[in-house]
């Protein structure tokens, strides 16, 4: 399978109350802080998430198509506006998995530059818009997965939800205050009909020797 150094790069780098950037074109790891007061939760789904069943690779192999018809090493080589007048080179479905791609790099380059303000509204805006792009541009996401972050985006106290890891299933992580508890999760769990797995979690440091 075409993996990537998402979980290995914040495992070894990561730090308590920081979040990891990752450039993997370096690959280039840095920190970012994470505002005070700010807290992760997931909904587990428990739906499959067999990444080795195709269609992660599938996906992969498009952005390379795409790569290549429009003359880059790689998308994340392009800006949005750069993309823009080039997407008519490409077929409908691979202009939007290129669409997603470049979209998705400036969403994080904002997301950084938004928590390094401490602005929290912008991040949950750009973490849902983010999960938008992948249910409808990408198509790696699931009912289940867009129910939970329809749910999510209406609770006051959410700045804002997306699928993590590669989709196809699996969990949203939704970026909350401290006056989201542990009973509005389980109220949304309920709603969603998917009865998902709830953890609460706070930024912490990564993988470390033992002796």
């Amino acid at each position: 399978m075409p993996c990537g150094i998402l979980d290995q790069g914040t495992s070894a780098f990561g730090r308590a109350g920081s979040l990891v950037h990752i450039d993997c074109r370096g690959p280039i790891f840095s920190r970012v802080p994470l505002p005070a007061g700010t807290h992760l939760w997931i909904f587990n789904t428990r739906e499959k998430h067999a990444l080795i069943d195709g269609l992660y690779a599938a996906r992969h192999r498009e952005c390379l198509e795409a790569a290549k018809t429009l003359g880059v090493a790689l998308l994340a080589d392009l800006t949005p506006a750069q993309l823009a007048p080039l997407e008519r080179k490409l077929t409908p479905e691979i202009a939007r998995r290129a669409k997603h791609i470049v979209e998705e790099h400036a969403r994080v380059r904002d997301t950084v530059e938004a928590l390094q303000r401490g602005d929290l509204a912008t991040v949950g805006r750009l973490l849902t818009a983010s999960h938008r792009s992948s249910q409808y541009l990408f198509e790696n996401s699931t009912p289940a997965l867009d129910r939970l972050v329809d749910l999510l985006e209406k609770h006051p106290a959410v700045y804002g939800a997306r699928l993590t890891g590669g989709g196809f299933g699996g969990a949203v992580m939704a970026l909350a205050g401290i006056n989201f508890t542990l009973a509005d999760a389980e109220a949304i769990a309920a709603s969603s009909g998917s009865h998902p797995e709830i953890i609460h979690l706070l930024s912490a440091d990564g993988a470390a020797v033992v002796r």
